[in-house]
């Protein structure tokens, strides 16, 4: 019998079940049973994670029913706890005597992890755990409650998107006002709110032994291969090749739109004819995706069919939903989730093929032996999830309207081209706040500034105020919700834009490459798992050259210096 999302039930836990599983471990290790303790460590992680990955997206599909709020506080009081647990074992295996049988149990990834697992936790940040994750519910639940008036039509910022990208300029201008309107209305207490995170944040670091937050963070992202000065470097690389290529691209629309100036409103509109948008409404599109990846071979079609058929997609936008998109998985039943919210734009298909790249990894690597290693660290899954995108690629004539294919296919490529400088600047901003934890709301607001001038050079305001000065970085959930997160966009888009460059020669062999990818799961580091696909390192020199060359060629612009 098909496996349903709706009859999906995970035991909620409690305090006491918890201690209760945790102490079998230990027992089991008391007696040198490890195979058998190290089996019943791995079901409680996936019970724990599934259970909690179901209550983190039933908050995310309706964050305005109390019920849902209140399991997600019970979840975020519960993680600490868990997670001593969870150390504390890791910890004993660690220092077991016989680190030969620890071995021939456990890969030496995994053991890697655990590493560096051990170092980001102990019983003194309990608290602060708890309080982070209160206060990143709080930046969902108010990003969500946002109620927009444009076009005779309340809209949520996710509804906002189809104005955003009117061929109408005065429409995309109002868009932009109406958008900026809610932060600033909002914007003292977005403040307050990323204030409190950057110093909960900061005195963890400390408790920790940390000089700064960026160390922990970097460890709790599981970056165990590289570090904030690799990452330093690929942001120069972008700001090298990228940069002058965009400016370019973005000259161009100007002067085809006989524009004086180009405003950030202007940016959103890729195509001067209009941005490509998909063949039909969410019934539609879900239906020619199975033609796509049908016609894609492989087991890929298959896969979406269960997902399908099973309801494990919710991609319609709806009042009270979370913004943005995302895929969760439940390791106990080893079918992942993909959430979206689809409003009538090409960015519909770009965040389903990219939610279905996470998706299809997660499920092709659901039989690797731990828990640890079903999902790469977020670098590497990000190109699981940005090379599908490029995949699918031959198969745009499904999901856009007759004759569009290729103007998809352009607008995606300056899209991706445009987002590496969005992305690097996001991670240097963060990378100067956590160094200077103390800074003010207004300091913070001038260095995004200065952030928005090193990478974003081209970009006009037009006078609005708030992101004039300074408070676009509030728009960004990731800065509040998962800090150092962003980069790992930027990194795996450069891999993925080798997939790209691969399929334009050989795309049955880039398809082959890619699944042989999603089934590494997260066996291996990131710049491991980049070097057995073949791909050359974001961290290596000139890794950009070749590809802004041929995206340059491919969109008939000439470089500087050409």
């Amino acid at each position: 019998m098909a496996l349903r999302f709706s009859e999906l039930d995970f035991p909620r836990p409690t305090r006491e079940r918890l201690a209760l599983r945790f102490g079998q471990v230990s027992t089991l290790l008391d007696q040198d049973r490890r195979a058998d303790a190290l089996t019943l460590f791995d079901t409680i992680r996936r019970d724990y994670e599934s259970w909690s990955a179901m209550t983190d997206l039933r908050f995310s599909q309706d964050t305005t029913s109390a019920a849902n709020k209140g399991e997600r506080d019970y979840a975020d009081s519960l993680t600490p706890y868990v997670t001593a647990f969870e150390v504390a074992i890791k910890r004993r295996l660690l220092d077991d005597p016989d680190q030969q049988a620890v071995g021939a149990a456990l890969s030496p990834h995994t053991l890697e992890l655990w590493r560096t697992d051990i170092t980001t936790f102990d019983s003194r940040i309990a608290d602060a755990l708890e309080e982070e994750a209160r206060l990143s519910g709080e930046y969902t639940a108010l990003i969500a409650s946002a109620r927009l008036s444009i076009g005779g039509e309340t809209v949520n910022l996710s509804g906002l998107a189809p104005y955003a990208e009117s061929t109408d300029r005065a429409t995309r201008e109002q868009a932009e006002r109406v958008r900026w309107e809610f932060f600033a209305t909002n914007g003292t207490q977005l403040d307050t709110l990323f204030d409190r995170l950057v110093h909960v944040r900061a005195d963890m670091a400390t408790a920790l032994g940390y000089d700064a937050y960026t160390a922990l963070a970097y460890r709790r992202m599981r970056r165990v291969d590289y570090g904030p000065q690799d990452v330093a470097r690929f942001r120069e690389e972008v700001r090298t090749h990228v940069v002058p290529l965009v400016q370019r691209i973005l000259e161009r629309r100007r002067a085809t739109m006989g524009w004086e100036c180009l405003y950030s409103w202007d940016e959103p509109l890729i195509d001067p004819m209009g941005n490509p948008r998909p063949i039909g409404g969410h019934d539609v599109l879900v239906q020619q995706a199975q033609v796509m990846f049908d016609r894609m071979g492989g087991d890929l079609g298959p896969f979406y069919r269960q997902m399908r058929e099973g309801g494990f997609l919710d991609l319609q936008n709806r009042e009270g939903k979370a913004g943005g998109g995302f895929c969760t998985s439940f390791p106990t039943v080893g079918m992942p989730f993909i959430f979206a919210n689809f409003n009538g734009t090409q960015h519909d298909i770009n965040v389903f093929t990219h939610e279905m790249g996470h998706a299809y990894q997660n499920w092709k690597s659901r039989g690797l032996p731990a828990v640890d290693l079903l999902w790469p660290t977020m670098d590497a899954a990000e190109i699981n999830s940005m090379a599908l995108e490029f995949l699918t690629w031959p198969h745009m004539d499904l999901m856009v309207a007759q004759g569009e294919a290729e103007r998809y296919r352009q607008m995606h490529l300056i899209g991706s081209l445009s987002f590496l400088p969005y992305g690097v600047c996001v991670d240097h901003f963060q990378h100067e706040i956590y160094a200077h934890p103390d800074m003010t709301p207004a300091q913070r607001h001038e260095l995004w500034r200065e952030m928005e001038r090193r990478y974003l050079p081209w970009r006009d305001y037009g006078g609005i105020a708030h992101p004039s000065a300074g408070g676009r970085w509030q728009a960004q959930g990731h800065i509040y919700r998962s800090p150092f997160y962003y980069i790992d966009y930027a990194l795996a888009l450069c891999c993925a834009l080798q997939f790209w460059q691969r399929s334009r020669v050989d795309q049955d062999r880039a398809l082959r490459d890619y699944v042989a990818l999603c089934e590494r799961g997260g066996s291996a580091p990131f710049t491991d798992l980049v070097r057995q696909a073949g791909l050359t390192s974001p961290f290596q020199p000139g890794a950009l050259e070749e590809t802004v060359r041929e995206a340059a060629r491919y969109l008939n612009i000439a470089l500087p210096g050409e």
